[in-house]
């Protein structure tokens, strides 16, 4: 077995975090024949398949998955030695935008590691929804974002964040028919997995509240005026999460990525911030 080189394993990173080779080759910089070499190369020096290679995704073998883990590893450590050896001084503005449901729960823990690191960075923090963050960052309004992504190729994967209905303990709203609903604005992710879990199951539902606040979802669903499809992370302690035995299907998770503005490319900063974000919340998932 020879030793595998970092190119080599940017690639396979970048390859299953996208899903197909076309979507990984603008995140390394190569052209998607390029891509497929540097795949080539590690797997004969790997000597076993690390990829299946689909019509439409990539699927990793046992043995992929398997060497997924070490290079997601021996990355983050090449880019801390390497911040290691020029962060010190670095200074400026960055942009940062976070969905309200992600601010506590994922936020927090990366911020911890940052500022005692970056003390001469100001971050100005936007709280919106996706689909408002989204072309914020597009346009470079925004330097980056946390975001739940809208296809497979924005940004960079962190990890898949459950959706869960929600209920009042105090209502048995859940058994009202049709099922009255609160929502987030018509362009939402979680709005589209509620209106699809209850089409699939066939369930009659009626939208009673429409809300792009987390905090508007949540009082609408205290109050008992409905049930509502949130992010599992964002639920207080007081709701209920409801399931199959109330009636209610499974939701499609959101897929969570770390979404940065091309404008933005070349600030230290915002390349500190946006490697202190993969890293703490990549590791935090698995």
């Amino acid at each position: 077995m020879r030793d595998f080189q970092i190119d080599w394993l940017k690639c396979f990173v970048a390859a299953v975090d996208a899903g197909s080779l076309s979507a990984a080759a603008p995140e390394v910089h190569r052209s998607q024949s390029a891509v497929s070499m540097q795949l080539q190369k590690l797997e004969a020096a790997a000597g076993c398949r690390l990829l299946i290679r689909g019509p439409r995704l990539l699927q990793l073998t046992p043995q992929g998955q398997v060497l997924l883990g070490y290079a997601r590893r021996l990355l983050d450590m090449q880019v801390e030695a390497q911040a290691a050896l020029s962060e010190e001084g670095v200074s400026g503005v960055v942009r940062l935008g976070v969905p309200d449901d992600y601010a506590s729960r994922y936020l927090t823990p990366v911020l911890k590691r940052f500022a005692p690191r970056h003390g001469g960075v100001e971050i100005q923090l936007d709280c919106e929804q996706s689909t408002s963050l989204i072309p914020r960052v597009a346009r470079g309004d925004l330097d980056l974002a946390l975001v739940s992504r809208d296809h497979a190729r924005r940004g960079t994967l962190l990890f898949h964040e459950p959706m869960v209905w929600v209920g009042s303990s105090q209502f048995d709203t859940w058994r009202r028919d049709p099922l009255p609903i609160a929502v987030y604005e018509q362009a939402s992710l979680g709005r589209r997995s509620a209106i699809n879990s209850l089409a699939v199951q066939g369930r009659p539902h009626k939208v009673v509240y429409n809300s792009s606040s987390l905090a508007g979802q949540i009082a609408a669903v205290e109050s008992g005026l409905a049930v509502a499809a949130l992010t599992q992370c964002s639920v207080p302690d007081h709701l209920q999460m409801l399931g199959p035995e109330h009636g209610l299907g499974p939701l499609e998770p959101m897929q969570v990525a770390a979404y940065r503005s091309r404008a933005s490319q070349g600030s230290r900063a915002v390349d500190s911030l946006h490697r202190m974000l993969v890293q703490t919340l990549r590791h935090a998932a698995t």
